[in-house]
């Protein structure tokens, strides 16, 4: 099966106003949402999830720590790149950025716990063993946080697994955070 890339001409109608939103948001249309418009069902959950994120308490560079540690475990190429490009808009140091991105323990004990955090709640299916999650609420962390981290969870469920089916071509945009660290390198 191969999935074609649409713009907003080319995909189906009930995609259309969410892509026409993304556009307009980024200044350009990401391949991403070109390959979710075959489905406006998962076109509109994503950007949904993405618009409900701004409610949560996980401030803009935790969330793209936990973006950036399930899509590196993931091995999503794509999504690593874009939310690589995404946390520099951020209050995230280069440093955290590169050990993120290289699999390495991250020099802010705070972004570390929720990097951990992720990779526990990823690794276990949500079955995080006690010991996590007393650490995350040792770091200053609470149940809002928690639900914040599943919700990036499955965001980057439906994104990282799209991508993996879909072969989604990286856009210029993210070009220059390509990434390779994952099993299947893009």
């Amino acid at each position: 099966m191969q999935f074609r890339v649409h713009d907003t001409q080319s995909a189906p109608e009930e995609s259309r106003p969410v892509m026409e939103a993304v556009k307009e948001k980024y200044g350009f249309l990401p391949n991403l949402f070109g390959v979710f418009s075959h489905s406006p069902a998962a076109a509109e959950a994503y950007a949904s999830i993405g618009q409900a994120l701004e409610k949560a308490a996980l401030d803009p560079a935790e969330q793209q720590v936990v973006f950036l540690t399930v899509s590196a475990k993931n091995g999503c190429g794509y999504c690593v790149a874009a939310h690589s490009t995404l946390a520099k808009g951020t209050s995230m140091s280069d440093e955290v950025l590169d050990a993120l991105r290289n699999g390495e323990a991250l020099p802010d004990e705070r972004l570390q716990a929720v990097a951990r955090f992720a990779a526990a709640m990823r690794d276990h299916q949500g079955w995080v063993p006690e010991d996590e999650l007393k650490a995350f609420a040792a770091a200053g962390y609470g149940e809002r946080h928690v639900l914040d981290v599943i919700t990036i969870l499955a965001m980057k469920t439906l994104s990282n697994y799209t991508n993996h089916l879909a072969g989604t071509p990286l856009d210029d945009a993210f070009a220059g955070q390509a990434w390779e660290g994952g099993r299947h390198a893009a």
